[in-house]
Formats: structure tokens, C-alpha cells, sequence
């Protein structure tokens, strides 16, 4: 290890600081107005981007800080789901884009009490918005009608399920209605249900589209009037691959990309319904595809090698995409439609110290499943102290993202490495449901593949492997410990799951919903699969320190099951330090996200001494 570097000009502190651009999006009927998530004011928050001029004006100004909204086709609000510090459940909001954090929150739901979402939409003509109200009911797919003077009218309900379900997503002209739900499936897979807002039998006149085997979601309808053409993808055949449904008619387009390895996943329309932007990933790394409809071609973009995400036409030549890598912060490109050529950064990030590339490897699991991970290294020969990180999900995938973190451990002489565990996505289908029904098993196998691999080939110092992750990750972290403790030094979770019968009382309905259709039912179900499936069910067997660090106003982990773990822990006599901080599920604050880790290399310098 290098020295403790707590300075406030660190290099790992500077890397926190820089500003990045998260994410945008532009109204298609008023494509000069836009949305930006950055947080530039040291929180992210959410700004009006003035697309033509690059100008950002700050709409939100919240403590706990505001990562989801979007704009409405004719830019004329930006809307969000606003909550209690960060606690997920709250009602849409709507300003005007001319606003500012001074400007009036217009409740857009004032008739109903607080609720958790995840969803929200609009038709493009501006007849509909439509969203996801998940409470004690169920999952209710709600349309609010617009009037010609920009009013709203009274909530009506689409449909209503019991199963994790979300939607509406509307066709242009807000005829057409289609929603995505696991109610045929009774798992993770979805399928869509399409209604024709004309007919007022709806309910009798709904189309299905449904694979036998394998889940469909939905993308978007095409951005022209008339138009009943969905955008959706699919992975029936194993991975990942986009189609095209006509909703009126029936048709199906499942786009021929037989030489593809990996997942093809779908963001968008051009603005003329011609082609498609599609981006695969293939082993975590990324490459952007544009696929033309009329004439079956799809066109393969030389671009630069990282992270790309939330890509959309600007016009028909330009794409607008999202785009860092393990040494540089995320910032918006436009991109060659054609070749793929970044012609210039439309919104930048800020400066960064230089960090270490990431590099990618693979290595063997049980059963001989391979794994794939990212790793970097400092200067100097191993072996190394090493910190092995687990993202979260486990619907998701680590890529070569900017990661203060990461250059952080990197910076005091540690090896950091994170694993794509199975549950992962991108790997294929098997490789991602192969943890499904038996949460917490398989996902240790690979960690401790990967500390043995690591171990083999001289990286990691075997008494000196620290795990770490955040959400799922934590939860794995405490699950590790629990299940392989003769491997680890130490764990550090965030905003961790450590008692899924708990998690399931408390827990907002939208991940209430998630949790039975991974499970394959609810705990009073399944009790015997929820219990191995917790770390509370291990306290006996951990032996390595703990250190937690956990949102008090989290709905997605609720603080009572951390809590309860961490007096069972304390009882058997277990190491064990719980930070609380006054926020949701994570920190979305620069000085939040550097006391967090400050202590986090004081704990660690303690535990390997």
C-alpha cells in the first residue's frame, strides 16, 4: 500500500470533483430544447440544456439530488418524480423549461398520496402522459389526458396488474398503448400488451406479443404520425436482438444480425423512421450499429474504444451519444451517422487527473462457466493488496466506466478488480438467468473463482482481498463473507440487501415486484430459498471485518434489515461498523461521495494494517 493521501487536492479527490454529463435527451417536436443530468453544482441535479447554444440551467435543486426526468415533446416542461430525500417515493412533477430551482413544481398527481414508480411517458402529439403507480394493488398503468392549453385532465387506468409490469408507452398520435409485464411469465421475462386507446372495449381488444421462451421490451414507436411500428428487443434466441412490431397490424421484423456476437439492444428512431440505432455488447466492451429498414443494411461504426450510452439522432446525419472510459469523465459526443467519426463534444466534462486503463480478462467459474472482469494495476510488481468489486443489479453489466473509485484504490498501490458474476447481462441468457430461483450462490462462485484467479497469477496478496459493491453488490459482499469467510479480508457494502424477508416488508412496490419475479415467488413462498439466500442466515460464519455504509431513507435496501444484521453481528461478537447518512439508495453528491470514501481507506488501512 502507498501512503494515506486524505488531502483536499488528492488526485483521487480532483477525480470526484470533475464534472461529468450523465445523461440527455431532446424534445423530438423542438429539438433546440433538451434535458441534462450533471452535477456540476456538486450534486446531480437536473438542468434545461439550450441544445443550439450549449447552456445549462439548473431545474432541481435537491439535497439527496435528482438523476431521472425527461422533457416533453415540445420542450415545453420538464418533468421528474419527486421524492423525500431520495426515497423514491413521491409524485411527477412538471416545470417550465424556461424555469429554475425557484420556479414552482406543478404536482401533475395531487389527488393521489405518494407512490413509487418505474415508469413514465408521452405520446409525441401530446395527448397522453402515461406512467406506473406501484403500490399495495399491484402495478397500475395510469394515462392522464392532456388538453390543447397544456392542462391535464383526470387520471385513467390502463390496466392494472399484480405482476412487475410498467408502461404506458404510447404510439404518436396517442391511438395506441402498449405496456410490458410478467404476468404470463411468472419470472423476470416480460411480455407486451398492446391496447387501442379508440376502441373503449379496450380490455377486449388487447394484442399480445409473447415469446415461449425468453422476455421482449419495449424501445419506442416510431416519431411519425400514422405510424404504428414499435421498436422492441428480444432474447428468445439467447441474447439480445432488436424487432420491429407493427401494433395495428401484427407484423413482426426481427432484424437478421446472424454474424453479432453478444447482445444487440435497441436505443431509437431516426428522425424520418428509416433506420434504427442499435448498440451491442459483446464481453462488457461496446460498439454502435445504425441498421437501415428500407434497404436490410446494417452499417457497423468505426468509432473509439469505452462506454457509450443514451444515443439518439440529432437529425439524420448526427447521433448525440454519452461517452467515457476508465480514464475520462462522461461527456456528450455527436457522432458521424455514417462512419461513426466524433465530430465534437457537445457538453464536456471537466478535468480529471490521469488514471490507469482498465483491461479486460476472463477466467473459470464452477462448472466451467467462464467469467469475464475488469482490472487495473498499479506501477510496480505484484502481488498487490487487492479491492474485488461487484456491481449492482443484477440485471446490469460492469463496462469501462470512469471511476473515481477505482483510480482511487489504484492510486494507494491496490489492485482493483470487478467481476462480472453471473446474473450479469450482456453474457447471453443462460449466463444471466443462471442465477434466478437460487439468488446467492452461483454469484459467490465466481468471486471466489476470481480471488483464486487473481491469487494464481500473482496480482492479489491472498490475506489481503477486500470486497466492496453497492446494492446487489453490497448484498453479495455480505454474502461472500458469509459463504467463503477463509478467503476474505474485509467487505465494504453499500446500500446493502442483508435479509430478503425483511427487504420484501419494507421495501417499495416496485422492487417488491422485481424480488418475486428473481425469486420465483415471495418469502411466505418460498421461505427456504429466501433464507439461504441472506447474509443475516451467516453472521456466525463471517470472520473478516465489515464496514456498511447505508442510506437512512432508502426504499430499494430499508434500513430495518440492516439494522437487525447489524445487532445479530454484534451479538456473536462480529466486526462490524454501520455509517448511516441521511440520503436514498447511494449518494448522487460529489462531497457526500468523498466522506464516504475517506472513510473507506481509513477503515481499510486499519484492517490490513
Amino acid at each position: 500500500m502507498n501512503p494515506l493521501d486524505l488531502s483536499h487536492d488528492a488526485p483521487w479527490k480532483k477525480r470526484f470533483r470533475a464534472p461529468t454529463v450523465q445523461y440527455t435527451s431532446i424534445a423530438p417536436l423542438n429539438r433546440q430544447r433538451g434535458l441534462a443530468v450533471s452535477n456540476q453544482s456538486g450534486v446531480y441535479q437536473l438542468y434545461a440544456w439550450d441544445v443550439k447554444t450549449g447552456r445549462l440551467r439548473q431545474i432541481t435543486d435537491k439535497p439527496a439530488g435528482v438523476v431521472f426526468g425527461g422533457i416533453s415533446p415540445d420542450g415545453a416542461y420538464i418533468i421528474y418524480h419527486d421524492d423525500q430525500q431520495g426515497n423514491e417515493i413521491g409524485h411527477y412533477v412538471r416545470v417550465p423549461f424556461d424555469g429554475d430551482i425557484n420556479t414552482p413544481r406543478e404536482d401533475i398527481t395531487p389527488d393521489m398520496p405518494p407512490y413509487a414508480s418505474l415508469s413514465a411517458s408521452e405520446s409525441l402529439n401530446g395527448q397522453w402522459f402515461g406512467y406506473t403507480v406501484a403500490d399495495q394493488s399491484g402495478f397500475n398503468m395510469l394515462m392522464l389526458p392532456k388538453n390543447p392549453d397544456g392542462t391535464l385532465g383526470q387520471a385513467q387506468v390502463l390496466y392494472r396488474s399484480q405482476a412487475l409490469s410498467f408502461g404506458p408507452m404510447f404510439s404518436y398520435d396517442g391511438d395506441y398503448a402498449v405496456i410490458a409485464t410478467t404476468e404470463r411469465s411468472q419470472s423476470t421475462d416480460t411480455c407486451l400488451m398492446a391496447f387501442d386507446l379508440l376502441d373503449k372495449s379496450q380490455q377486449q381488444n388487447i394484442k399480445i406479443l409473447q415469446e415461449e421462451t425468453g422476455t421482449i421490451q419495449p424501445v419506442a414507436f416510431a416519431p411519425l404520425p400514422g405510424d404504428t411500428r414499435l421498436l422492441a428487443v428480444t432474447d428468445a434466441t439467447g441474447f439480445n436482438r432488436p424487432l420491429v412490431w407493427d401494433v395495428v397490424t401484427g407484423d413482426r421484423i426481427d432484424i437478421p444480425l446472424p454474424d453479432i456476437q453478444g447482445d444487440i439492444n435497441a436505443w431509437g428512431w431516426s428522425p424520418d423512421g428509416k433506420r434504427i440505432l442499435l448498440f451491442g455488447l459483446n464481453q462488457a466492451v461496446y460498439q454502435i450499429y445504425v441498421y437501415d429498414l428500407e434497404n436490410s443494411q446494417l452499417n457497423i461504426l468505426a468509432h473509439l474504444a469505452g462506454v457509450y450510452s443514451a444515443g439518439y439522432f440529432y437529425d439524420d446525419e448526427t447521433i448525440y451519444i454519452n461517452y467515457q472510459d476508465s480514464t475520462q469523465p462522461a461527456k456528450v459526443v455527436a457522432m458521424n451517422a455514417q462512419t461513426g467519426t466524433i465530430l465534437d463534444d457537445v457538453l464536456k466534462a471537466g478535468e480529471a487527473p490521469s488514471g490507469v486503463k482498465w483491461r479486460s480478462v476472463n477466467f473459470s467459474s464452477s462448472d466451467g462457466v467462464k467469467a469475464q472482469a475488469w482490472l487495473a494495476v498499479p506501477n510496480g510488481e505484484g502481488p498487490f493488496p487487492m479491492i474485488m468489486h461487484m456491481h449492482g443489479g443484477p440485471t446490469a453489466v460492469q463496462t469501462e466506466t470512469f471511476s473515481p473509485s477505482a483510480q482511487m484504490w489504484v492510486d494507494h498501490g491496490f489492485a482493483w478488480m470487478s467481476v462480472n458474476y453471473r446474473g450479469s447481462t450482456t453474457f447471453g441468457r443462460d449466463f444471466q438467468h443462471a442465477i434466478y430461483g437460487m439468488l446467492g450462490h452461483r454469484e459467490v462462485d465466481d468471486m471466489a473463482a476470481a480471488y483464486h484467479w487473481a491469487v494464481a497469477n500473482g496480482i492479489a496478496q491472498p490475506d489481503a482481498v477486500i470486497l466492496t459493491g453497492a446494492s446487489y453488490g453490497g448484498y453479495l459482499t455480505l454474502q461472500c463473507l458469509g459463504k467463503t469467510p477463509a478467503l476474505w479480508a474485509g467487505g465494504i457494502a453499500v446500500v446493502a440487501i442483508a435479509d430478503w424477508f425483511l427487504m420484501y416488508e419494507d421495501q417499495a412496490e416496485t422492487l417488491r415486484g422485481y424480488q418475486k419475479a428473481l425469486f420465483g415467488g415471495s418469502p411466505d413462498e418460498l421461505p427456504e430459498i429466501h433464507r439461504n439466500a441472506s447474509p443475516i442466515t451467516y453472521v456466525e460464519n463471517v470472520s473478516a471485518p465489515v464496514l456498511v455504509i447505508q442510506g437512512a431513507n432508502d426504499t430499494r435496501c430499508p434500513a430495518r434489515q440492516m439494522r437487525v444484521y447489524e445487532e445479530k453481528m454484534r451479538q456473536a461478537g462480529k466486526d462490524i461498523h454501520v455509517h448511516w447518512f441521511d440520503a436514498g439508495h447511494g449518494s448522487r453528491a460529489m462531497a457526500q461521495d468523498i466522506e464516504h470514501h475517506e472513510l473507506m481507506l481509513q477503515w481499510v488501512y486499519r484492517v490490513l494494517g
